[in-house]
């Protein structure tokens, strides 16, 4: 990875930069965008009510999870409870220690909720339009079709066999083992339904719209609602006990209502808030829960413990919704294109690779990024641990990527190059959380930008199936040229090819090549490459 400065590795950089600057636009792309699905307030039922279930069975719109499995935690960390908050582009924030398994941001719907497997090692991700995303261990066992209504939540059985999918008019849908029990799909409805959850032996499950009213199914016992209540503002979610008797649901205000044997721990209604409370997730003992606002602000209460919070951060895409998993109580990783970037705004510093080797490495640099690969997938620069040591413990990682050299399809190569490199980083002793793929057409690439295309996402499968944040090395002008001006929406590394006075300006959203955010602008400086986090 080169800006093709004097005596550098790649003088062809700066040619197809001013190309590429001078034909943008005519290889612009277009970006498409979701919103945040808001539920509206009031609604009055109680009484369960039984119909039939509505028809859906497709399998679900997922890229395919290698039977290899995630990277192990070391055994001497306890665990503990952490949380992942889901944004409504179906990208994915871990807190705690929980680990990252990919997000969903190619749904190509607005989000509606997600739920996670009984052992905390995969989560299914559901838009609007029924179709299921299932990364980890999550089994993918269909999606809903033909819908009346949008879906607006999840709920998994308890065995994680199956899961229940609900819309706003009270449809249930119901997938793998999970059971149909009834639904209020033929009830006339005061408000929409907002959310559901199952209970503990998975015979039954309730349904809550944004009044409050409860509808109770199979053996889940009815212990009250708001439905008959004037609220301040509306319900947007429930969670029940570990008993399944009682549950609490949640209101937009941070207000807390408790029924049967859910005990209140506090709420944040009455307090002023930067955004509407939008989720409520609680621990595995029952003795706390969280809270979630829209812009990512986690409110504890019992003994839930704080793992972290994005309030206050600008993101591109509101938050959604919270789930409880297990962690070991430190750190957060953030998916592709919900706007959170894991360097400093403002930061500097260099990255270098295998053009180093045997020379001066740069100076001092907040920022550290090191070449995995000896300048094409399938290699190992051989001074690794070196350039890793200079990085510092902070530093993350790149690979370079390419087309096949022979007949391998193309998603194959490009998953089994990143499995390739992240076990060649980890025999150097270089452990990141943020990882980069190196997209130049100065390596070998097909005519094909379909099956070029491939070739990234298979990496991006192969790295997030790894645990880990990926994004993209390139300049507008390459990608179009290898890629046909993809949208996947990862995370940005901007190449110049040039030194900059300013180099915040080429932070904006023109320089996004693929849809994603800039995250970083690589420059020249001190006769290296230097980067400048955005």
């Amino acid at each position: 990875m080169s800006l093709s400065l004097p005596g550098r590795v790649r003088p062809s950089m700066q040619r197809l930069i001013r190309a590429g600057l001078a034909g943008l636009a005519a290889a612009a792309a277009a970006v498409g965008g979701l919103a945040l699905s808001v539920a509206s307030p009031a609604l009055a039922a109680t009484a369960p009510a039984a119909a039939a279930a509505p028809a859906a069975t497709a399998p679900a719109a997922a890229s395919p999870v290698p039977a290899s499995g995630p990277v192990a935690t070391p055994a001497d960390r306890p665990v503990t409870s952490g949380y992942w908050l889901l944004t409504d582009n179906g990208g994915i924030m871990s807190f705690g220690g929980v680990q990252l398994f990919g997000s969903a941001t190619g749904l190509g719907s607005k989000v509606a909720g997600m739920a996670t497997t009984p052992d905390g090692q995969g989560y299914w991700i559901v838009g609007a339009d029924g179709v299921v995303a299932a990364l980890g261990d999550a089994p993918n066992l269909g999606s809903a079709q033909n819908l009346v209504a949008p879906i607006v939540g999840i709920t998994a059985t308890p065995d994680g066999g199956g899961y229940w999918l609900v819309s706003s008019d009270g449809g249930v849908f119901s997938f793998g083992d999970a059971r149909f029990w009834g639904s209020a799909g033929d009830i006339h409805l005061a408000r929409p339904v907002v959310g559901m959850s199952a209970s503990p032996d998975g015979r039954g499950y309730w349904l809550v719209a944004s009044d409050g009213g409860i509808f109770s199914f199979g053996d889940a016992v009815f212990h009250g609602s708001t439905g008959a209540e004037r609220l301040n503002q509306p319900i947007v979610g429930m969670d029940t006990t570990p008993d399944g008797g009682g549950y609490w649901l949640a209101a937009a205000d941070g207000g807390i209502f408790t029924f049967g044997d859910a005990p209140f721990y506090g709420s944040a209604g009455g307090a002023p808030l930067d955004a509407p409370v939008v989720g409520i997730s609680r621990v595995p003992g029952g003795a706390g829960y969280w809270l979630v606002g829209a812009d990512g602000g986690v409110f504890t209460y019992g003994d839930a413990p704080y793992r972290g919070s994005v309030g206050g951060i600008p993101m591109l895409h509101a938050v959604k919704s919270i789930e409880e998993g297990p962690g070991y109580g430190t750190g957060i990783v953030a998916s592709a294109n919900e706007g959170l970037g894991p360097y400093t705004s403002g930061s500097t510093g260099y990255d270098i690779a295998w053009p180093q080797c045997g020379g001066p490495y740069p100076g001092a640099h907040q920022v550290g990024i090191v070449g995995v690969n000896n300048g094409h997938a399938d290699s190992t620069n051989s001074c690794l641990g070196d350039e890793v040591a200079w990085a510092g413990p902070a530093h993350s990682l790149y690979m370079n990527l390419n087309s096949p050299p022979g007949s391998q399809p193309p998603y194959d190569y490009g998953y089994n190059a990143a499995v390739y490199s992240v076990a060649a980083a980890t025999a150097a002793g270089a452990v990141a959380q943020q990882w980069w793929m190196d997209v130049e057409t100065a390596n070998y690439w097909s005519g094909d930008t379909a099956a070029n295309t491939q070739v990234i996402q298979g990496a991006v499968a192969g790295l997030r199936h790894a645990g880990l944040s990926v994004g993209v090395y390139s300049t507008p002008y390459q990608w179009y040229e290898i890629t046909g001006g993809a949208q996947l929406g990862l995370p940005v590394w901007v190449a110049t090819g040039t030194g900059l006075a300013n180099p915040s300006s080429w932070c904006s959203a023109g320089h996004a090549f693929n849809g994603g955010p800039v995250w970083m602008v690589q420059y020249g400086l001190n006769g290296f490459d230097g980067d400048y986090a955005c």
